[in-house]
Order: C-alpha cells, then structure tokens, then sequence
C-alpha cells in the first residue's frame, strides 16, 4: 500500500507514531483489570501468577526490538512493520480463545514480540527524520500522546470486560493495531533510503555492534533507561495489587492508575517545551535526582513506621515519581541514540532491547515481591534511582574523560 495524499504535518505525524508506540501501553494497561479474572479462569494458583501475563509481554518485546532494528535496516522500515503488526494481531488471536495457561503465556510472548516492530521501527523512523534537541522535542510530544493510553486503557478494560469478559480486551487489540497500521500504510512513506540500507551479514552486525558498545554514552544512558524504567514495569506488573489489594480502591482502580498516568503525560509536555533551552542531560539530571530522592524518602517513612503510606500520601509520591519519568523516558533513549544515526535501525534495537531486559529483570523482582503492601514498589523506585544515578554519573565522567563535549 503506497503513500497517498499530501505529506504528513509535524501534527499529524506525532498523533500517528503516538498511537503506534501506545501499542505497548495498551498491551498492557488494557490487561490490568482483567488480571484476577485470567488467572482464575486458566488455573492460575499463585496471587502473583497472572502478573507474567504482562511479563511475558515484555519479554516478547525485548527480544523483539533484537530482530527487527537490523531487519529495517536491511529491508525498510514499512515491511518490518507490517510483518510485526501481522504477528501481534494473531497473537493477540490466540490470546483471545485460548484457555490453556502456558498457550496463554507463549501468546503474549508472541504479542510482544511482534509489538515491538511498531515500537522501535518508530524510533528510527524519527532518528530518520530528527537529531539531537529537535529528536528529543518530537519524541517527548510523541511520549505526551503516548500516555494518554494508559490514563484510558484500564477504565477501556474493565468497560470491555463488563459487556464481553476478558477475552474482548485482546479484540480491542487487534482492531487497535488494524486500524493503526492501515493508517501508517496510506500516509508514512519509507524513510530509509535503498542507497541507505544496510546488507544482514554477519560482518555488518558485528560492526554495528561494535560500534555501539565502543559508545560510552549510547551503552551508558542505555543502562541507566534500563534502572529508571524497570520499577516502571514493576508497579504495572503489580498495580491492580497495590490498589485493589493493599489499599481496597475496588473498581475506582482504573481512575487511580489514570490520574498517576497523567503526570507523566505532563512531563513530557513540559519537557517538549524545555529541552531545546535547558539540554537533555540537565533535565535528566535534575529528574533523576528528584525521583531518587522522593524514593528514599518515602522508602524512610515506610521502614519507620513499619507499614506503608496512606493512600493520599502514596498518590502524592506517585504523582510526583511519574512526572519525573515522564522527563525522563524520551531523553534517556535521545542520549543513548545520539551518536547512532548512522546505524539507527540496530541503534534503537540495542538501545531499547538491552534497557528493557534491564527493567525487565528488575521489575520482575519488583512485581513478585508483592506481599499484600506497596512497599516494594516504593524501595523499587528508590533503588532503580539509585543505580541510574551512579551509571549515568560514571557514564558522563568517562565521556569527559575521553574528550567528548556535554552538550
């Protein structure tokens, strides 16, 4: 299906790469309220067992982003994304009619997998289009539509799950990514150049990766994404716990998870409008330092009071917490990207896999820590704070070191 019409506005092209990164928000905000009713109806045993239905996600995807950045270097960055939308839309196929636990598992694995060529072909696509301070504005106002999904998302479940059970949240995902890539098909042409592209040998990989890891700051700012966004995947993984377990908000879960999804919505507007006078690496900085610190604080309270917040002073962390990773997200993957626009199909697939298999692990140990309380998510975001405070910090050192400017 060929580009049709006029060329896409800055507008109309934010909306668009919006909703296609939202793929992976609604992947898994959709599923949260639909958790406890999966795992009772597969036999899931464990209170933390139906959680891997949003690990498993994330794995998919992980593993995903690997494949397909040096697949839309070799053949372009449409066909890699059609093909990952078709596997998605079967996955989310199987997820639906299934009623086995491990078909169930292994779906999502699928999901995911094939979600991550939407996802990350996005990201080049932009690197295509934009560099430095400009790239970081057009992804933080793609960030800003972006998380509008998971402020709607698990209010669209639990409303689909009232009227069709949870099996109609996956029918949500396949019209999602039909509608979206047919919308992708008529108005984005190919950015990538045939003269462009890169042959898939094995000599051209090694190089490629070689020259990220030779990268100080694209390895670095990776790592550190990767500690800032794993308690991210743990408060998803375990969200509908934490409200409707440890502080029994019932089906006023959706609003709760809303509101806080709201702040980092915010953050990224803030940050579109910021960055092109502040930099990237001080809006980071200060962002990071604040969500160490508000972790560490409320991690304090936790320890001694020996329990955890009330729910006013736990939204109010959360508010807080989340509008600094609003600022974060899109700059965090703009360092790590910058010096790899040669190379941006493998650069966003080493970028965003290696950092979501770091949150991953780290999330996942989060997310299973659940013990009836939101003290883990609490310690989560204070440790995760922790360590990308000192990655980014002995990143930045060693890039001076080396006679490379902080711009």
């Amino acid at each position: 299906m060929g580009f049709r019409g006029r060329e896409m506005s800055l507008v109309e092209f934010i909306v668009l790469f919006g909703l296609m990164t939202s793929i992976l928000a609604m992947g898994t905000d959709v599923m949260l309220p639909a958790l406890p009713d999966i795992g009772r109806d597969l036999g899931v045993r464990d209170p933390n067992g139906p959680q891997l239905v949003i690990t498993a996600f994330f794995l998919g995807f992980a593993g995903g982003q690997i494949l397909v950045g040096p697949l839309s270097d070799r053949f372009g960055r449409r066909p890699v994304i059609f093909a990952g939308s078709a596997l998605f839309v079967a996955a989310s196929f199987l997820s639906m009619t299934t009623s086995d636990w491990t078909i169930m598992l292994a779906a999502r694995f699928l999901q995911g997998l094939g979600g991550a060529a939407p996802r990350v072909v996005a990201v080049a696509i932009v690197r295509d289009r934009f560099e430095g301070r400009a790239m970081a504005q057009v992804m933080s106002a793609i960030m800003a539509v972006f998380i509008l999904t998971p402020v709607v998302a698990p209010a669209l479940g639990q409303l689909l799950i009232a009227i069709g059970g949870w099996r109609a949240c996956f029918a949500a995902l396949v019209v999602l990514a039909a509608v979206t890539m047919l919308w992708f098909g008529l108005r984005q042409p190919e950015s990538l150049a045939v003269g462009d592209r890169q042959p898939l040998t094995r000599g051209n990989l090694a190089r490629g990766i070689g020259r990220i890891v030779a990268s100080r700051q694209a390895v670095g700012y990776t790592l550190a994404a990767g500690f800032a966004f794993g308690p991210m995947i743990g408060y998803l993984s375990s969200a509908q716990q934490v409200f409707q377990v440890a502080y029994d908000t019932g089906a006023l879960f959706v609003v709760y998870f809303g509101i806080s999804a709201l702040s980092i919505g915010l953050a990224s507007l803030v940050n579109a409008r910021l960055v092109m006078r502040y930099g990237m690496r001080r809006l980071t900085a200060v962002a990071l330092g604040a969500m160490t610190m508000l972790g560490l604080a409320l991690s304090l309270v936790v320890v001694l009071t020996g329990g955890q917040p009330g729910l006013p002073l736990f939204m109010g962390w959360l508010l807080a917490s989340f509008f600094c990773l609003g600022t974060l997200f899109g700059n965090l993957n703009a360092l790590a990207m910058e010096p790899l626009g040669a190379i941006a199909g493998l650069g966003a697939a080493f970028v965003g896999s290696v950092s979501t298999f770091v949150g991953l692990g780290f999330g996942l140990v989060i997310g299973q820590g659940f013990d009836g309380s939101a003290a883990p998510v609490i310690f989560g975001f204070a440790l995760g704070g922790c360590a990308a405070i000192v990655i980014m910090t002995l990143t930045e050192r060693s890039m001076v070191r080396a006679g490379q400017p902080l711009r």
